[in-house]
């Protein structure tokens, strides 16, 4: 089945990845934003969609206006729910159109979504698949550059 969407426990993403947002309070406004930023690039990368979720209905991510369609989605939980429980029901929501990945270093909450039969991966594991994928990226814009440099001198 093809992977069709990727649930990411936000704050469990930001608490294993002290590079991100560096000097920025891990709950803050400026943290998650850096996240969502680089998911962002992750996403445009992969071409899978992102939901990343985060606990709390105190902090809000303001979103810019002019924000694409295609971007990350984000969403907070209410009182009374937690990341968790949303992640949970978008798991289970998802899994009749294809394989859900859900990142978490919650180990009871990967335990949950892989006995339903999604996949998971730890919070490590995920900033690797990312890390490699901006760096394949990169490798892959800068090739087409160089490419498309020489085809044009050439064709002075």
């Amino acid at each position: 089945m093809a992977l069709v969407r990727i649930l990411i426990d936000g704050y469990s993403l930001l608490h294993n990845w002290p590079e991100l947002a560096e000097g920025a309070a891990r709950h803050s406004e400026a943290a998650r934003g850096a996240l969502v930023e680089i998911l962002t690039h992750y996403q445009d990368a992969c071409g899978t969609p992102i939901t990343v979720f985060f606990d709390g209905n105190s902090a809000r991510y303001a979103k810019p206006k002019n924000e694409a369609a295609g971007a990350v989605e984000v969403l907070f939980s209410r009182a009374g729910q937690t990341a968790d429980d949303l992640i949970e029901r978008a798991a289970h929501r998802f899994q009749d159109y294809g394989e859900v990945l859900v990142v978490t270093d919650d180990f009871a909450e990967r335990n949950l979504v892989s006995g339903c039969g999604g996949s998971v991966a730890s919070c490590g594991n995920f900033i690797r698949m990312i890390d490699d994928a901006l760096a394949n990226l990169q490798e892959n814009l800068q090739n087409h550059n160089r490419s498309e440099r020489n085809r044009f001198s050439r064709s002075r």
